[in-house]
Parts: C-alpha cells; sequence; structure tokens
C-alpha cells in the first residue's frame, strides 16, 4: 500500500460541495491501495468540469479535445499495453459530444478505463441539458423542459457485448473504490457510469435524491447474464441500481492485430528516415 498523498496534485477549482472531490478522493485511494505509481498510469480526458480530474492527481495526462478522449486512450493503450490506461470524462463530454466514440471503443474492446462522472447536466458551460438530463428537467437553455428522451449508457453498452458494465455512486466511496479496483483489474473495455451531484446546476438529482433511490445490486444478480443485466440497466427512478451490471470475455483489439503479436509498437525499432522517404512520396 501506498501512502495516498503521493497522488494529490494541484488544489481542485471545482464548486464547494461538487460530487468530483468524492470521485478524485476515491480514484487516488484506489491508486494507492493498488501501489500503482504515477507513471504507471495515464488519464486521459477531454473538456469540462469531470476534464480537469488530470489537474488534481499525480499522473500522466492528456488533455484532448471535447468528446474525443477515447481515440487518443485508444492509441495509447495500443501502443504501450504495460501502461494502465483511463478517461476521466463527464456525461456530456462522452454521451454527447463523445457519443460515436463511445460507441466505436466498446465494439473494439479496446483495454481502457472509462469512469463517467454523470451528473446529468452540463457543468462548466453553466447548465444546459446533457444526454443523461431527464425528460422535462428544466434548464437555463431549455426553459420548457428537456425534449430529448434521457439517454441511457449502461442499457446502450449491455447491447453492444461491453465487457465491463458497472454504476456507482459518489455517496458510497468504498463501493465505488471496490467497482475501480474490479474494472483496473478487467482485461478489456470497462464503463463505469459514476453519479455525481452538480450542486450548483441540477437541483434535482442531489446527495439526498440519490440515497433515497441507489442500491446495490445482491447476489442474486449474475453479471454474466446479459438479458438480466440489461433488464436492471433500464431499471430508473424510485430505484436505482449499483454495482457491476454485465461482465464478460472478450479478445482484446491488440490481440487481433498480427503485427502487434510479437511485441508492442512502444519496443519496437522506429527509423526515422524511412518514416520521413515514405512521407516524400506524396510530395
Amino acid at each position: 500500500m501506498t501512502d495516498k498523498k503521493e497522488y494529490q496534485d494541484q488544489t481542485p477549482a471545482w464548486c464547494p460541495g461538487c460530487g468530483n472531490f468524492g470521485l478524485l478522493n476515491t480514484l487516488q485511494q484506489t491508486m494507492a491501495d493498488l501501489a500503482i505509481k504515477p507513471h504507471q498510469y495515464t488519464i486521459v480526458s477531454g473538456i469540462g468540469q469531470a476534464a480537469k480530474l488530470p489537474h488534481y492527481i499525480r499522473c500522466n495526462a492528456f488533455n484532448g479535445l471535447h468528446g474525443r478522449a477515447l481515440p487518443v486512450a485508444t492509441g495509447i493503450a495500443m501502443t504501450n499495453p504495460e501502461m494502465l490506461v483511463m478517461v476521466n470524462t463527464g456525461d456530456g463530454d462522452c454521451y454527447g459530444e463523445g457519443g460515436n466514440h463511445f460507441l466505436h471503443a466498446i465494439r473494439r474492446n479496446v483495454n481502457v478505463k472509462l469512469f463517467v462522472h454523470n451528473n446529468q447536466i452540463y457543468g462548466l458551460t453553466k447548465g444546459q441539458a446533457s444526454p443523461t438530463t431527464g425528460q422535462g428537467m428544466k434548464t437555463k437553455t431549455q426553459p420548457f423542459g428537456s425534449l430529448s428522451a434521457q439517454f441511457n449508457p449502461l442499457a446502450l453498452a449491455i447491447s453492444l457485448d461491453c465487457s465491463f458494465v458497472a454504476r456507482g455512486f459518489v455517496g458510497d466511496m468504498e463501493f465505488l473504490q471496490y467497482l475501480m479496483t474490479e474494472a483496473i483489474h478487467h482485461s478489456g473495455f470497462a464503463l463505469i457510469d459514476i453519479l455525481q451531484p452538480c450542486v450548483s446546476f441540477n437541483k434535482i438529482n442531489t446527495f439526498a435524491w440519490y440515497r433515497e433511490r441507489v442500491y446495490h445490486l445482491d447476489e442474486s444478480h449474475d453479471p454474466q447474464d446479459r438479458m438480466a443485466a440489461f433488464a436492471k440497466s433500464l431499471q430508473w427512478g424510485d430505484s436505482i441500481p449499483t454495482g457491476i451490471f454485465y461482465r464478460n470475455s472478450r479478445p482484446l483489439l491488440t490481440d487481433q492485430i498480427p503485427p502487434l503479436h510479437e511485441m508492442p509498437l512502444v519496443k519496437q525499432s522506429f527509423d526515422q528516415q524511412e518514416t520521413l522517404d515514405l512521407m516524400n512520396e506524396f510530395f
């Protein structure tokens, strides 16, 4: 076990009471308990309040464009399979701008751990509806209520046979740490949709609102039963299940690319002159 202080970096600039604080603390504690050193993992993010997390934890970090974290994470994971690659992103950044990349990262089964900070609102840009905002909820830019049906990331992921699908809640940090640990140990693409209230712009889905509704999937739930997992993913409202919904074993994308069988790209030789010669053929 490593001292958690080793993973602390800049002082967070989130709003007081933001659910992101609990998520950050849980991730720092997870890394410390697993003794994964800061140089051994990379966190990729896009744009948004959630995307600030790599600034507040010691790690290799890459901040990319809005919704484009998963392509970068895919490249890192394919180049260096010894590197633990995580993506921290928000519900808008991932399910909105990044929705297409979300779909195809699941299909490819890249070895990336996706932690989505789901506060059901766009927090950084001051409170407009995100894909996971409840239908009918009024926001600054939806005065008549959100007209779009609420996006269900778990149901979509399970329908695409995502190899690890889970949901956590920042008000239940010990259980969230268990989910993060399981996702990190899983070989393949892992999604954890993490419910974390936005205290500034979402006055409906508060800590109290969640605590009245969230519960753990019990031992009777079989994560290998895809149909049962899909049925549980549709449950929302008075009761909201958390835990590992679905888990299976699928070949990694890197296992299916012949040039990577002998050795990973990071260890393969690189001839700069050959690359320049190839580029010059196009001029």
